[in-house]
């Protein structure tokens, strides 16, 4: 079994990391930094760390103050929070005037666990997607999480990205390993099925992949880690060959990456699309593990929705 690491624990040491060759970086937090992993660069950088306390709409302010001086502001809560409570702030203090503000939110999704529904973040990449000039990045794992942190450094403007709770495998690290703002990439070829997944469904996508092959089924694979803007060439072109998508995220099917698939593919070259996600429906209490399995956030749940993909196709 490949090394796991959350991606918040990744997103930590890259900031330690890159902020003794980006002296601009600034860390800010709501009392959350155990938490979030901001505290690794406390710890390294502390001058350039600000504890804003549970007021995360003044964070957000303070941030887009603080990008206006030059500085670049990695501003950091739980999803829930910096997507759901803070929209407002984010939406008319960061996106509209179009600040350097880079939107790090951990705790995404179902695999929280026991925190429950209240804390189970399955919209903010919906509501992210809809700001006008927000980027929008969802890592598959720790690699990707730190190769994210930089690439925001080096884009002028505001993105958002999303860290989970649940350490997740390493499978990026190979050489050839290439990140991009809005460029997808593919793990995989296939001839009669496209999956597209993003955040820690791509490792499952992999292993779906493997379980297809078992039984006659060729699937190719993307990891599309950059929801916004989002490479529809690369989505485009393999629905060509195979003429059939299942996109499957963490994340609300409503509003998602199926949903920025979707409006893609039916824009450019309509084929069947089936979304594989959280159905609509708030989260529940439980170790991430048996929640994972309860929504069928595994390589189980996407071959289930490939089949419902083939039996679509003309």
């Amino acid at each position: 079994m490949a090394d796991k690491i959350a991606t918040r624990e990744a997103y930590g040491n890259a900031l330690a990391e890159l902020g003794e060759r980006y002296e601009n970086i600034v860390v800010l937090d709501a009392d959350l930094a155990e938490a979030t992993k901001t505290c690794i660069f406390k710890k390294k950088f502390p001058e350039r760390f600000f504890d804003c306390g549970i007021a995360e709409n003044n964070m957000y302010s303070v941030a887009a103050g603080l990008s206006t001086c030059g500085k670049i502001p990695f501003a950091s809560t739980f999803a829930m929070f910096a997507a759901g409570r803070s929209f407002d702030q984010v939406r008319n203090s960061i996106g509209y005037p179009h600040l350097n503000v880079k939107i790090c939110a951990t705790h995404a999704g179902i695999s929280v666990g026991e925190d429950g529904a209240t804390h189970q973040c399955n919209e903010d990449i919906a509501l992210m997607r809809t700001i006008p000039g927000m980027v929008v990045i969802n890592p598959s794992d720790a690699v990707e999480a730190r190769c994210a942190v930089e690439a925001a450094i080096n884009y002028n403007g505001p993105v958002y990205i999303r860290f989970g709770r649940l350490a997740l495998p390493i499978f990026n690290d190979n050489d050839d390993y290439k990140f991009e703002i809005g460029k997808a990439i593919k793990l995989a070829e296939g001839k009669d099925v496209t999956i597209v997944a993003n955040g820690m469904m791509v490792y499952e996508a992999l292993e779906a992949r493997k379980m297809l092959l078992e039984n006659g089924i060729s699937a190719s694979v993307i990891n599309a880690h950059t929801v916004k803007p989002l490479d529809v060439k690369t989505i485009v072109d393999d629905a060509k060959i195979t003429g059939a998508v299942v996109v499957s995220e963490e994340h609300n099917i409503i509003g998602g990456l199926g949903s920025a698939v979707a409006e893609a593919i039916g824009e450019n070259y309509p084929v069947p699309v089936v979304k594989h996600g959280v159905n609509d429906v708030f989260g529940k209490s439980g170790p991430a593990k048996e929640l994972i399995e309860y929504y069928g956030l595994n390589a189980k749940g996407i071959c289930e929705k490939v089949k419902i993909a083939l039996s679509l196709k003309r």
